[in-house]
């Protein structure tokens, strides 16, 4: 194989696969559409179902609960499926989700269709690993992997204002219903675009060429059978990399649920411009997750050594986290901005990172299921959040708690890299028995 830091593919031009990475960046843009409407429908659901912040807590989370639940066979799915198959029926299911919502009577039926939503949008991030792991040499995958991690920031960053607005102007049932009208567009796209490389017609022999050089499992070997979860699961590096972004996901989807209320409550900002500030963190998370990824592959493709600067963008980005700490004692709506969108910002460069490693990590053929691990813990966390922070608000009346428990299992995170995932190479087979 060759050294990462050969720039070979500077003379390649930029092809089928870079059209695959945007295809991928589309579809997590739009399901993160559906997950962020729930959260500028806060108080219009007071008014229409009486939705306290407890039960507002619990219905944020409730996506997750059946997000997380389907992880560990979903990532099996993956290994013995592809990305294709899986894909087309999960974007069917969110699609039907997002009208589902539009149409509900009551908190019983909403929660349904979040749960709903959950099982289809659970492939997303797994599925997508897996296919930059086909599509991309390693020296390659970290900016590949921004494209699609960059997409759920712009998703707030776009998505609150725009559904926000359309929320004040024609209800919030409408903006379901828009949702699910966009998701099921990609739904028709992405059946018609994605292929696996070995399948694509419309990849040039170059190309084809250039990625089997790289990568030649994917072109020429079929994949051998994935190890078993029980094997993963006992490795360091997986469960370090697990529990790191974890921590990261704790604080995304916090402030994914909580930021406009937080705005709102806190600082006493009408509704319709703690919709519009929300953007402005969000837009700078999209700005630096594309140059996390970008740098990170320039480094390496200069010959720095890839682990290292993998490491250091993990462990760094993570640390600027811990920003949300500030976010807690400030007192304007300029100082909250700053310091939520350092922390934003840090978490989402470490993000392509750390969702570009389980395609390196992974012993062969088992990408989506060390990805369906890594999003398990991933959605553990994304549970926790708005629950927890709904019960600390209501207790105390102040998000100060909330942030700072966000900021004591960044620290953990931080440690789990150090300490747990040491080099980034590809874990040994499982064993033969």
């Amino acid at each position: 194989m060759p050294n990462e830091s050969n720039s070979s593919s500077q003379s390649l031009p930029r092809g089928r696969r870079w059209n695959i990475a945007w295809l991928l960046g589309l579809g997590v843009l739009v399901n993160y559409f559906d997950r962020v409407n729930l959260s500028v429908s806060h108080a219009a659901l007071y008014t229409a179902f009486g939705v306290s912040n407890i039960t507002f807590g619990y219905l944020s989370g409730a996506y997750n609960w059946t997000y997380a639940m389907c992880q560990l066979p979903v990532g099996v799915l993956l290994d013995r499926f592809g990305v294709r198959r899986v894909g087309r029926i999960s974007t069917a299911i969110w699609s039907i989700a997002s009208f589902a919502a539009a149409a509900s009577t009551g908190v019983g039926a909403l929660f349904g269709a979040r749960f709903l939503l959950g099982v289809g949008e659970a492939p997303t991030f797994p599925a997508s690993a897996k296919a930059i792991g086909y599509w991309f040499p390693s020296k390659e995958r970290s900016f590949a992997t921004s494209i699609f991690d960059a997409a759920s920031k712009f998703a707030s960053a776009l998505g609150v204002p725009i559904i926000g607005v359309l929320l004040l102007k024609i209800g919030w049932r409408w903006s379901f219903a828009a949702t699910g009208l966009i998701s099921f567009l990609y739904f028709l796209l992405f059946t018609k675009v994605y292929r696996d490389p070995k399948d694509d017609p419309l990849l040039s022999d170059a190309e084809r060429a250039y990625i089997a050089d790289v990568e030649p499992d994917v072109l020429q070997e079929p994949e051998p059978k994935a190890a078993s979860l029980s094997y993963l699961l006992r490795q360091r590096k997986v469960l370090g990399l697990a529990l790191g972004f974890g921590s990261y996901n704790y604080t995304f989807y916090l402030l994914l649920t909580w930021l406009p209320s937080y705005l709102s409550y806190a600082l006493h900002i009408d509704l319709l411009h703690s919709f519009l500030y929300t953007g402005v963190p969000w837009l700078f998370a999209t700005v630096t997750d594309l140059a996390g990824g970008w740098v990170s592959d320039s480094l390496i493709q200069r010959g720095w050594d890839a682990s290292r600067v993998r490491k250091t963008v993990l462990v760094c980005g993570t640390a600027f986290g811990l920003g949300i700490v500030g976010a807690a004692h400030a007192h304007t709506a300029v100082r909250a901005l700053i310091w939520i969108s350092i922390s934003l910002g840090g978490l989402s460069a470490a993000a392509p990172v750390g969702w570009s490693i389980p395609s390196m990590i992974s012993p062969r053929g088992s990408v989506g299921s060390v990805g369906g691990i890594l999003n398990f813990s991933n959605q553990i966390s994304g549970i926790a959040a708005p629950i927890i922070t709904g019960y600390v608000v209501a207790a105390t009346r102040s998000y100060a708690w909330a942030f700072g428990i966000s900021a004591i299992y960044l620290v953990i995170g931080i440690g789990s890299y150090i300490l747990l995932l040491g080099k980034i190479e590809r874990i040994e087979p499982q064993p033969a028995i």
